[in-house]
């Protein structure tokens, strides 16, 4: 399980003022030195990520955050930060150490509007004269009993899993990357062609899930690059069940495939692992609506040096263009950096987001519907401009 990539494990933030004692209760819960714990307010400065296997959770990463109480140029930085942590987190632990919370609750709010669960922490118990009236002053502002927590003596720690375990998101009982789409003894047929985006000796990640996953559940794996697709088709004694495809030949494979086989792309799989499928099916359908005057972001979450056939940054604003005309405006992001005013925009495609973790794809598409802006994804956009969006599975 410390092979899972930190996109694929549940995101646990914590929050609270500086010196509430964030890094000595992620060094707790963690049994690791890994945040570094000091008494002098404001030592953690960027979100400090800590991955861990723990029973009845799975795999997690701890994210210590700054304090939201930061002070100066500097401390406005760290905040903002905190707030970029605060899009990835899919439970948040609140902890503070005394009853003024009017900086917790205006987080606690922050966290609601993105339908995030929170635990709130009275922190540091074994130092208050009388820590159960400070837990009864906290729940009647914020409407949750406070669990009582001391590092030093370890109380309350247990209580921090549990209610963890209560509060797991409900995507982690989703029914993974290939959904319904197989069952155990399917055969599914790969098609990955290795060009120039391909790294050099291994495959990329989603390629790699994707086969983890038939294999977990027993399908017949097969895989090929895109000329060999007769070759193999010939070799099966059987049309494959299921045939996923890297989404740039989408149109080759679904014009070779037997009509029998099933056909999606790992883009688009992943668009349903991390996104909101429907709303990028609508999204690519107004692809038809955009004129040379238009206006489109295209978003991807890794940030490698741009290649010569890069899909993003080369490939589909080659083929955008191609249909709607060479005037039309293409705004390229990478990485965390994504604009808060979306409203510029008459589409977004973001790829398919397999180095995010569902619940920050999920804010990002929160944040277009909120703003009226269409969204679809690299997958999708291309199954449209291939003619077949209705042609595929997901």
């Amino acid at each position: 399980m410390n092979d899972t990539p930190r996109a694929n494990r549940l995101h646990i933030g914590l929050f609270g003022k500086r010196n509430a004692g964030k890094s000595s209760l992620i060094n707790a819960l963690t049994h690791q030195d890994t945040a570094l714990v000091s008494d002098i307010p404001g030592t953690t400065t960027d979100p400090v990520f800590k991955a861990m296997e723990i029973h009845g959770l799975g795999p997690c990463v701890f994210i210590d955050t700054a304090g939201f109480d930061d002070e100066g140029e500097l401390g406005e930085l760290r905040i903002r930060q905190t707030q970029r942590a605060l899009e990835k987190t899919d439970i948040a632990l609140m902890v503070c150490t005394d009853e003024h919370l009017d900086e917790e609750l205006h987080w606690q709010r922050l966290l609601k509007e993105k339908n995030v669960p929170v635990i709130w922490i009275l922190n540091k118990c074994d130092l208050l004269s009388d820590a159960e009236q400070t837990m009864r002053h906290i729940e009647q502002q914020c409407g949750q009993v406070p669990l009582l927590v001391s590092t030093l003596t370890g109380k309350g720690l247990d209580d921090i899993l549990r209610s963890l375990r209560n509060k797991l998101p409900d995507e982690t009982m989703s029914q993974g990357i290939v959904g319904r789409l197989v069952e155990e003894n399917d055969t599914v047929m790969l098609v990955m062609p290795q060009d120039i985006q391909a790294p050099k000796g291994r495959l990329i990640l989603p390629q790699v899930q994707t086969i983890r996953e038939l294999l977990d559940r027993k399908c017949l794996v097969m895989s090929c690059t895109t000329d060999k697709i007769d070759a193999m088709l010939a070799a099966l004694t059987r049309p494959p069940k299921l045939i996923i495809t890297d989404s740039q030949v989408f149109r080759t494979v679904y014009d070779k495939k037997p009509a029998e086989s099933r056909l999606t792309s790992f883009s688009v799989l992943f668009a349903q692992y991390k996104g909101d499928i429907d709303y990028y099916m609508k999204g690519a359908n107004t692809i038809a609506q955009l004129t040379p005057k238009s206006r489109v972001l295209i978003a991807e979450a890794c940030t490698h040096a741009p290649l010569t056939e890069d899909i993003g940054r080369v490939k589909i604003p080659n083929m955008l263009r191609k249909r709607i005309g060479e005037g039309l405006q293409i705004d390229i992001v990478s990485g965390t950096d994504f604009p808060e005013d979306l409203t510029p925009y008459d589409l977004i495609i973001h790829c398919g987001a397999c180095m995010f973790n569902r619940k920050y794809v999920l804010n990002r598409i929160g944040q277009a519907r909120a703003q009226h802006v269409p969204m679809t994804n690299y997958g999708v956009t291309i199954a449209y401009l291939a003619g077949i969006l209705d042609k595929i599975d997901y």
